[in-house]
């Protein structure tokens, strides 16, 4: 009796809860949804404009990291008042997912038109070059003269990203306005041109920006040159600067957004629900990319992949990887990760992130390698999205292009700029530059090391230089002009007295000597690593010796013990 109480009693609970429940108005309900959704939305898209009013919509400030002794900081960076201020977001875009899909969409770029120039590379490749000139003043091929002193900016897109993109049109006007020249260096197969060789670009593909910066560099000598890079744009220039060091023409550098550790990014990416999205979208542009160059990606990589690529990771294991040659997906993001080269940058150089950047992560941001290198100077802000950091009502501006362009006016009127020096070990570098190039190396009868090359017929010379390294022919270029430049003074000079002659012939032999010592500091160092080396393998081969004797010990030991037992044994029993 007392159960069949407790389940009325139950019953009785439930139909007032549920009589409770009806009696609560509509309107309530439909509240307390719009509530709930409400703070979905501004969890999930990430919005910030509360936050923005509890700060009485100053913005967030923006966090310098760098070292205490870097005179780019103390010289430039401390000049740059939008790099110690705060960046306020559009209030319409306070989120990073507004903020970037808007710069897709729209980005109100301003008006103007480009000056193209196709430019041929040695692989037979070719680039867009699109230029903006601060004056209307051009030379006869259209393009500044050679003898200009106006300072150049070299812009590098992102991924899938021209010229007509909204961000680069955005930071082209804005330094061109300001009078100097700009010129957007396209990637391959983008800014309406075609693939021209068997060669793509790709995340850490750094040889078309040193071709151009160099190609630059030698047809505008009086030129001080600028670089700055956006996104993947912005790891390829980091990359380059990390490889070239000192050894670059360029003054100084910006970096926007960018990745930094590709194989962070990728498990970024495909981490919650809206990176996965942008990972879709940005897969659908890149096989867009490959459709306007299928005839050359269906016979070079994996078309039928290609096309049923749902994410960029799937892209690159179907087309990067077997163009550029690359083991796996994970070997290419870590060898073109530009985090690996910062603390080998010699340029001032400036980088900008946004922390809720929903494409590049914060955990990919070197931040120590930052604030180790003096020549860096790494500029953060809470909001911003990816490269839009729109400001104002009407969201007319980008935060980061001003900012750019304030550094890198501000190092152009300082004495803080990257000199190019003059390279005073060219003989070394050559010596390496070989030997890193081939893939084997032979080891000469008079110690030198030579790359083992595939000569054509035509190369068939049986002279020693022939068969020696860059290095070694260079020499003996500069010997020989050396030697012509004696022999004619002693050609003249032989027709006025006999007694010119030997000094001529002493001058011969003093270039000979000058010629001997430059051999002897290529092949004196060369001699002692291969000694080095010969040593270290003579100490290998005996440890490995002492390691056998004393691993099989035990079992050599137990073999003579039986052997000799059964030995002892026998005369025993004859006995």
């Amino acid at each position: 009796m007392s159960g069949s109480e407790a389940v009325a009693g139950a019953e009785s609970a439930c139909e007032l809860l549920l009589r409770a429940a009806a009696m609560v108005p509509v309107e309530r309900y439909a509240l307390a949804a719009i509530a709930a959704v409400a703070v979905f939305l501004y969890r999930f898209l990430e919005l910030h404009v509360i936050g923005d009013a509890l700060r009485g919509f100053r913005g967030g400030r923006v966090e310098l990291t760098f070292h205490p002794a870097s005179e780019i900081y103390h010289h430039v960076a401390s000049k740059c008042r939008s790099l110690h201020g705060r960046y306020l977001a559009t209030p319409w875009l306070a989120s990073p997912h507004f903020q970037t899909l808007f710069l897709g969409i729209s980005g109100r770029p301003p008006s103007f038109t480009y000056k193209r120039q196709l430019y041929t590379v040695r692989d037979g490749g070719t680039i867009a070059l699109d230029w903006l000139l601060a004056s209307d003043l051009e030379d006869a091929d259209g393009f500044i003269s050679k003898d200009d002193l106006t300072p150049l900016a070299v812009v590098v897109p992102g991924l899938t990203s021209d010229s007509a993109a909204a961000y680069v049109k955005h930071l082209v006007f804005s330094i061109a306005s300001k009078g100097w020249n700009v010129v957007v260096s396209n990637h391959r197969g983008l800014g309406g041109v075609s693939i021209t060789s068997d060669c793509f670009y790709n995340g850490g593909w750094t040889e078309d920006v040193r071709e151009v910066i160099n190609y630059l560099h030698k047809k505008y000598p009086k030129t001080l040159l600028f670089c700055v890079g956006t996104s993947i744009g912005a790891n390829i220039v980091v990359k380059y600067l990390g490889e070239e060091g000192e050894n670059t023409p360029v003054a100084g550098a910006a970096s926007i957004c960018s990745p930094w550790d590709l194989l962070i990014g990728d498990r970024f990416i495909s981490r919650k629900l809206v990176q996965r999205i942008y990972d879709k979208a940005l897969a659908i542009g890149l096989k867009g990319y490959a459709k306007l160059h299928q005839p050359v990606l269906a016979r070079l990589a994996n078309w039928e992949g290609i096309k049923k690529s749902r994410s960029i990771r799937e892209f690159d294991h179907h087309a990067t990887c077997v163009v550029a040659r690359y083991e796996t997906v994970d070997t290419y993001y870590r060898r073109c990760s530009s985090a690996s080269f910062v603390g080998n940058v010699s340029v001032p150089l400036l980088c900008i992130n946004a922390l809720d950047d929903p494409l590049c992560t914060r955990e990919a941001i070197p931040w120590d390698e930052c604030r180790a290198n003096k020549n860096i100077v790494l500029a953060t802000t809470p909001n911003g999205g990816h490269l839009a950091f729109f400001q104002g009502l009407t969201a007319g501006r980008l935060w980061w292009v001003g900012a750019a362009s304030e550094f890198l006016f501000a190092l152009h009127d300082s004495s803080c700029m990257h000199r190019q020096k003059a390279n005073d070990h060219v003989l070394h570098s050559s010596l390496e530059s070989s030997i890193d190039k081939s893939p084997y190396v032979n080891i000469m009868e008079d110690g030198m090391v030579a790359p083992v090359t595939k000569d054509g017929p035509g190369n068939d010379d049986d002279s020693p230089s022939n068969h020696e390294i860059d290095g070694v022919q260079l020499s003996n270029r500069v010997g020989g002009r050396q030697q012509l430049e004696v022999s004619g003074e002693k050609d003249d000079e032989h027709g006025s007295g006999a007694g010119n002659g030997s000094t001529a012939v002493s001058a011969n032999r003093q270039g000979d000597g000058i010629n001997s010592n430059k051999l002897h500091e290529i092949i004196a160092p060369v001699k002692r690593s291969i000694n080095q080396l010969a040593r270290y393998q003579g100490r290998s081969v005996w440890l490995l010796a002492y390691v056998a004797f004393v691993t099989s010990w035990p079992l050599l030991g137990s073999l003579a013990f039986i052997t000799f037992r059964k030995k002892f044994r026998n005369p025993l029993r004859a006995k």
